[in-house]
């Protein structure tokens, strides 16, 4: 049976390659970032074929939301997956201050 990622904090912040990542049956999924000042950019949301459907890209994004509400960032999502996302949650989006680019 395929290894769940069952939670944000199987998410790893990799500041260094500037992205989240989460490693699920040998294979990587990621959601690059940029920090621009006081704001946490979401760029690019990768996650492999064989990981869709497991809810991966939505702990990515939660982790993304929480980093930017610990640290007081504002959060961009350029990233179309994390904007849906995050327009689809609003719950998990109150979280931090986002700029919809509106």
């Amino acid at each position: 049976m395929p290894e769940q990622a069952s939670d944000p904090a199987d998410v790893t912040d990799n500041p260094g390659a500037s992205r989240f990542e989460l490693h699920a049956d040998g294979r990587l999924a990621e959601l690059v970032y940029r920090i621009r000042g006081d704001r946490l950019v979401l760029v690019h949301t990768e996650v492999p074929v064989e990981l869709e459907g497991r809810g991966i890209g939505a702990r990515l994004v939660t982790a993304a939301v929480d980093r930017a509400a610990r640290e007081g960032l504002t959060l961009v999502p350029l990233c179309p997956f994390a904007r849906g996302w995050l327009e689809r949650h609003p719950d998990a989006a109150s979280k931090a201050v986002i700029d919809w680019g509106n």
